[in-house]
């Protein structure tokens, strides 16, 4: 795969269905790290003025989003969905010409998979922060990543990913992703 470089004008983050019910099946420690590293995400995304979309697979029977990312989120619409791709019209409407993709969520080897694999087809490219996506189990999560990358899906972290957009220190907008990062 080529070398890329991700850009402000250029970039997304996804949210993919990190809710109430299912995160109630995760092992805790795993959750707790992947939550921060989520709200490290959407902090930096907000920062750099990014685009942020999020999903939720099946609301009524895994409830909304973790309450910990909605306060995060603050003011949001969310993307219910029933496919367990995020990548639906609803939110390919909100990528619009934005083709750099960050990626968070669960579970790795479903809803994850299937959204890098599909926005991939469809030409965007998916970078899979590997930090903030997870399973229910581990060996689903360690396969899961294997997928996507076969899938298309550049492997990052959301320190390295939002490091990468930024491009230098000295700005307004380091010192909100450096303590997002924290």
């Amino acid at each position: 795969m080529p070398t890329f470089r991700l850009k402000k004008d250029q970039a997304s983050l996804l949210v993919v269905d990190i809710q109430e019910r299912l995160t109630a099946a995760m092992e805790r420690d795993s959750l707790d790290r992947m939550l921060n590293r989520t709200n490290a995400a959407i902090e930096g995304a907000k920062a750099l003025e990014l685009p942020i979309i999020v999903t939720e697979q099946y609301p009524k029977g895994l409830g909304p989003t973790h309450s910990l990312v909605k306060m995060r989120l603050g003011n949001y619409s969310a993307v219910e969905k029933i496919d367990f791709t995020a990548c639906v019209p609803d939110v390919a409407a909100r990528l619009g010409a934005r083709k750099q993709v960050l990626i968070v969520g669960m579970e790795t080897h479903v809803c994850v998979f299937q959204t890098v694999r599909d926005l991939a087809e469809k030409g965007f490219t998916p970078l899979l922060c590997a930090d903030a996506v997870m399973s229910r189990n581990p060996e689903d999560r360690r396969v899961g990543l294997e997928m996507c990358r076969e899938a298309g899906a550049h492997l990052v972290t959301v320190e390295a990913a939002l490091f990468d957009i930024l491009g230098c220190a000295g700005t307004p907008e380091f010192k909100k992703v450096s303590a997002a990062v924290r």
